[in-house]
């Protein structure tokens, strides 16, 4: 029977239409830097930062301006306090008078570079920003992949205890063993699918904190393209001790902050300098026109700003004191995360080493012993919360490792910045 050339049109429509279907179905699978990169463009928190780095640029912008003059008009017309024969006739004056101040270019230095602080200061507090979300968002990805794997442990332990439990049953049927043996199982098979119950739970929990964390910026059916085995590479203690310090987004806000006040105690001190105003006035009456050019002085006799300059003052001993507790703070945080790198690395190779092959192996052991009726049912089960607890131990120190690493790159400002403003 020969298909005619209709059906094979229709077979290629059908196609055509249905692929796209197909595609849209496929699962989305990100990198951890990929969902980091796609938090930092979405969330609110950063976006609210960059803004403020574009706010303090305006205040630079405002800073560096120069003082307009002023203009005053007045206008009015001549009345007569004599008769008309010793006055004249009645005229109109005008008095126009251009009032300009002369600022005083170091309270002007001081005030445009202690903008330029600001605008330093907001950098690295969006730096900052980004830093603890990227840090966040690599813990969070690690933590749904920590969950995944639970459920994964805890559905296999679930598919051991049924097997056991459906072996029991015939043999409860064929009179070898006891019905209490049938209980007990069923007792195991309900704590195992409740165990079950709560791990798919987690993952759902953290499926949707990663997913608050982007803004909603990732698809609802995403996948972790990661593994809790991915491998943890830093540079030396000691060069890490040097960095950490240097580059913390914290450290250099305060930094910042630090050049502003002192900034601001140099634009204080010279704004106790006499300020210049230009006076040009032009006069008009009916007989004369007068040009007359001068200058006003305000001349500090009775308050030489006192209280604003030591207000700065104090302002910067406030932030010097916080930039060195802040520096200090910093390097423990880093010396504390540090040490719980190495623990967790210490408890995977503790787990690698052979516990977790040795604990699969009694588990296979027993459940064969117990088939050939060797062991009993408590050994069984016995056997099976060893393994699943260091299986779950096991899982536990990976995460821990991660977010141990998480935390360090927090320290030292790494995540993607292919997003800064420049």
């Amino acid at each position: 029977m020969q298909t005619s050339p209709f059906c094979y049109l229709l077979l290629s429509f059908s196609f055509v239409f249905s692929s796209p279907l197909v595609f849209a179905q496929q699962t989305a699978k990100l990198t951890i830097e990929e969902v980091q990169r796609m938090g930092l463009q979405a969330n609110g928190l950063v976006l609210a930062a960059r803004s403020q780095i574009e706010m303090s640029k305006a205040g630079v912008v405002a800073a560096s301006a120069f003082l307009n003059p002023e203009v005053t008009v007045t206008a009015g017309p001549d009345s007569h306090r004599y008769s008309l024969a010793i006055t004249g006739p009645t005229s109109m004056q005008r008095h126009v008078t251009v009032n300009q101040p002369i600022e005083n270019p170091v309270m002007r230095s001081a005030r445009i570079n202690a903008s330029e602080a600001v605008v330093d200061a907001s950098r690295a507090s969006y730096d900052q920003v980004r830093a603890d979300l990227a840090a966040q968002l690599r813990v969070r990805s690690y933590e749904l992949l920590l969950r995944q794997e639970q459920f994964a442990m805890e559905q296999s332990i679930y598919d051991l205890v049924e097997d056991v439990r459906r072996r029991i049953a015939i043999n409860v049927e064929r009179g070898e063993i006891a019905r209490f043996e049938l209980i007990r199982a069923d007792t195991e098979v309900q704590n195992a699918a409740n165990r079950r119950e709560a791990a798919r739970l987690g993952v759902q929990r953290a499926r949707i904190a990663l997913m608050q964390f982007t803004a909603g910026a990732i698809p609802a059916d995403f996948e972790i393209n990661a593994s809790l085995k991915d491998p943890v590479n830093f540079p030396s203690l000691e060069v890490l001790r040097q960095q950490v310090p240097s580059v913390n987004p914290e450290v250099m806000r305060l930094q910042a902050e630090q050049e502003r006040a002192n900034l601001r105690i140099s634009q204080e001190r010279a704004s106790v300098l006499p300020q210049i105003n230009v006076l040009y006035t032009n006069y008009q009456d009916a007989q004369f026109t007068s040009n007359t050019a001068g200058m006003s002085v305000r001349i500090p006799l009775w308050y030489r700003r006192r209280g604003e300059i030591d207000t700065a003052i104090y302002d910067s001993a406030r932030i010097r004191e916080t930039l060195e507790f802040r520096r200090f703070e910093v390097g423990q945080l880093f010396e504390s995360a540090w040490q719980a790198l190495q623990i967790a690395q210490r408890r995977v190779d503790m787990f690698e080493s052979g516990l977790i092959k040795e604990a699969e192996n009694a588990v296979q052991v027993a459940q064969s012993a117990y088939r050939f009726g060797e062991r009993g049912l408590i050994d069984v089960l016995d056997t099976q919360r060893i393994y699943r607890g260091i299986l779950g131990d096991s899982l536990l120190a990976r995460f821990e490792l991660q977010s141990a690493a998480a935390e360090i790159d927090r320290l030292r400002a790494h995540y993607p910045k292919e997003l800064l403003v420049e």
